[in-house]
């Protein structure tokens, strides 16, 4: 990380009225998500203590996301960004009372509570694409990079505060969690409606009106071969290394911890993470971008080695910090390649398929999690996803060398051709 800015080059993105709306309205909407999903695990594996069931909760929002999540992409390219977002904010919160509904009504089946999971996972399907889609709309060009970090530092944030608060109001019962994140999600909802600039953007072309424009965005990254190594290399890193699903059992059953530990848990990766994004704003990564993203992969498996083995609450709360560390780095590289080497015009229909790759990692490795712990056990299923994870590092460096090797991002490259050419110093 090369570049070093000054505190009020640092600032200058909060300049940027839209993006600050934005940004609030993200932060709520991460501290209630997380509310739910510590509520969620929590009360699914109280009501079955079964591990197989904690995968199910990540399958139930992975299987309507991974059917819409194309579609969407093209609506985020032909209809307006940040409507799109706040519409899907809504129905998180209505997804949210309805838990607070069935949580009152005393129902202990948690087929319903799955099925309340799905309209969470359509929501998302359509609300990722549009909200990575337009980002880049919202802040001139030259501040793209820092607000990526700070969205990132403070989405991650968030995540920090998000768990604990769940964990703690959860000793208060699950629907105490669920009035306060219904409340955080409405109150999204009335931030995102200020946003205007999300609005302007290049609308889809009248060719692109057919089916196959649907597909335009999967044909674009396998063309691109940097960003397909990019995108795919998070996919499998942590579609094996992520354990999220099993922290409540971790926590439980290896860790002997109650919903506050859990809740200290969840927040540790967030904790790492968001460190490592204020380094991000404080010294973008300029040189070494591959290395820089390959090296955060690796930590990101080792650390999740040492999480499965650990039987210290101190040690896992470090481990997890260190692999959001190394989550952290991938994907700010991963975001940035991804978002200047794309047009804008198909932008949408290219976070979606960044966004497949984004959901099928965390709520398909939440199931594959599951699995794993059903047949392996629960500490060799962690120990096993991290050291995989180390293996997918090493095999993309030999299947991406390119991406492996970059040095600088493509665009700034490009950028510093362009000033030599025009005779710039």
């Amino acid at each position: 990380m090369e570049t070093k800015l000054s505190m009020r080059e640092r600032l200058e993105v909060l300049q940027e009225r839209d993006f600050v709306f934005f940004l609030s309205a993200k932060i709520l909407v991460t501290l209630a998500a997380e509310m739910v999903s510590v509520a969620v695990g929590m009360q699914v594996y109280e009501l079955t203590g079964d591990l197989l069931a904690l995968g199910l909760v990540g399958l139930a929002q992975f299987l309507p996301f991974v059917v819409l999540i194309l579609p969407a992409g093209q609506v985020a390219d032909r209809k307006e960004r940040s409507r799109i977002i706040a519409v899907c904010f809504a129905l998180q919160g209505l997804a949210s009372a309805a838990l607070l509904a069935i949580t009152l009504s005393g129902w202990r089946e948690v087929g319903l509570i799955y099925a309340v999971l799905v309209l969470l996972g359509c929501a998302r399907a359509f609300m990722m694409p549009a909200s990575q889609a337009v980002l880049i709309n919202l802040v001139s060009a030259p501040r793209f990079a820092q607000a990526v970090a700070l969205h990132s530092s403070s989405f991650h944030v968030a995540v920090i505060v998000g768990p604990v608060l769940g964990g703690v109001v959860y000793l208060g019962g699950p629907h105490a969690v669920y009035i306060a994140s219904t409340t955080l999600f409405f109150c999204a909802v009335l931030l995102m409606s200020r946003v205007r600039s999300g609005l302007r953007h290049v609308a889809a072309q009248e060719g692109d009106r057919g089916a196959g424009a649907v597909f335009e965005g999967l044909r674009f990254v396998f063309s691109r071969p940097v960003v397909l190594g990019a995108v795919s290399l998070d996919l499998f890193a942590v579609l094996f290394g992520g354990a999220v699903a099993l922290l409540p059992a971790m926590a439980t059953d290896v860790l002997h911890t109650d919903a506050a530990g859990l809740g200290l848990l969840r927040a540790a990766t967030a904790v790492g993470a968001a460190l490592a994004a204020a380094m991000l704003v404080w010294r973008p990564i300029r040189r070494n971008v591959g290395p820089w993203m390959f090296g955060g992969v690796a930590l990101f498996g080792a650390s999740m080695v040492v999480f499965g083995l650990s039987t210290s609450l101190l040690l896992s709360v470090i481990a997890l910090a260190l692999s959001g560390a190394g989550d952290m780095v991938s994907v700010y590289v991963r975001q940035i390649l991804v978002q200047h080497e794309t047009p804008d015009e198909i932008r949408g229909r290219v976070s979606a398929v960044n966004s497949v790759f984004i959901g099928a990692s965390n709520q398909l490795g939440d199931f594959e999690s599951g699995v794993a712990a059903r047949l392996l056990g629960l500490v060799p299923a962690v120990v096993f996803g991290g050291a995989a994870t180390l293996a997918v590092a090493g095999g993309w460096m030999k299947l991406f060398p390119v991406l492996a090797r970059m040095d600088v991002f493509p665009h700034l490259l490009a950028a510093e051709a362009g000033e030599r050419k025009n005779g710039a110093p």
